[in-house]
């Protein structure tokens, strides 16, 4: 994450794991979920904390989900379906259930279709938000299995290239692979310049948005450094940006993930889907239906211990490849706690006395 989304040493206040995971189960059992589901939900925010992707952990996401929960706009205890399947692959309907309480179990039933048949392919719809896509690949590679997820989240947000209307999500897609010694290869990205949520974090930590990150409301993209606005008063820009810089390429990223969650999955485009109704592809690649993994693991630890060990440019410390900060990351949060800004402790606190929960968390 670039240091822009970082929370800034004076605002930060260290809480344990432990002390996190716990305090955001007892909000999602309070919710309503079934006990396992708030397990597994609080896993894939405190995973996204841990990595270093605090856009997508509970500092941005969890108020969201207690909002939502409180307003009726998405169910706690969803009756997910499989309403098409074959042994590669499945159509699930989420029941608007949020995403990270669906989306694992998804991800978990791609894996089990790819050891029996080398592939698996699961098609979500009809779910809330998934969090860090990032969480699917991991659970893939921990089989010894390609990861790939990808999201189609509503259609209010990115505009296409020389368009004037938003008609999609921030579309994110990731991919994740296994390596014997060196940390895995996780990639995850927006199609947009930068994932909409950091915009956010951008207004909590005080620092600014670059050009071409964004667009007004006409489609004109924002050639200047500007503070992020409110969500309704801007678009987001394909990556790339402009189409001198490769905006061509983003929005064509967008189309696809479109295409393979949203449209695949029968949830339709995110434009017409719109609002909470999510959609989720998901695919887990069993290594050895192509090679030995012992071969595979090694080759990709020659791709890249070669990247992350060449010379770098003059200022620049290392060369990295997609992962390797993340998975260093988890290693200092684990054992320093994870830094929250003091104003989302705050929210906890305040969060527990209106719930009537208890925390162990700094004050």
């Amino acid at each position: 994450m670039l240091k822009r989304f970082l929370v800034p040493e004076k605002d930060q206040v260290m809480v344990s794991e432990a002390d996190a995971r716990a305090a955001t189960e007892a909000i999602f059992v309070k919710m309503g979920l079934p006990e396992d589901d708030a397990v597994l939900a609080t896993d894939v925010l405190i995973t996204s904390d841990l990595r270093g992707c605090e856009s997508h952990g509970v500092s941005n996401m969890l108020r969201n989900y207690v909002a939502m929960y409180g307003a009726n706009r998405m169910n706690p205890n969803p009756d997910w379906k499989i309403e098409r399947e074959s042994a590669v692959s499945a159509t699930i309907d989420g029941d608007q259930g949020v995403g990270i309480q669906i989306g694992p179990k998804a991800m978990q039933i791609a894996i089990d279709k790819a050891e029996q048949t080398g592939m698996g392919a699961v098609g979500v719809r009809n779910c809330g938000h998934f969090g860090m896509l990032a969480y699917y690949s991991l659970m893939a590679i921990k089989h010894d299995m390609i990861g790939v997820a990808m999201v189609s989240a509503g259609g209010n947000l990115q505009v296409p290239l020389w368009g004037t209307e938003p008609i999609f999500g921030t579309q994110p897609i990731a991919w994740g692979a296994p390596s014997e010694k060196m940390p895995p290869f996780v990639f995850d990205v927006a199609t947009t310049q930068v994932a909409a949520n950091k915009l956010m974090l951008t207004r909590r930590i005080g620092s600014q948005l670059e050009p071409a990150w964004i667009t007004d409301l006409e489609g004109n993209p924002v050639m200047n450094p500007v503070d992020s606005p409110d969500y309704g008063g801007f678009f987001m820009l394909p990556f790339g940006g402009t189409r001198e810089n490769g905006g061509h390429k983003g929005y064509g990223f967008a189309t696809i993930v479109d295409m393979m969650a949203g449209i695949l999955s029968g949830n339709g485009p995110g434009y017409i889907a719109g609002g909470l109704k999510h959609s989720q592809f998901v695919m887990a690649i069993k290594v050895d239906a192509f090679l030995d993994v012992a071969k595979f693991k090694t080759d990709m630890d020659t791709l890249l211990d070669k990247l992350a060990n060449m010379k770098p440019i003059p200022e620049q410390e290392r060369v990295y490849y997609a992962g390797l900060i993340e998975h260093e990351e988890v290693a200092k949060r684990k054992a320093e706690g994870i830094p929250y800004h003091r104003e989302v402790v705050e929210w906890f606190h305040k969060a527990g006395s209106d719930l009537d929960l208890t925390f162990n968390l700094p004050t």
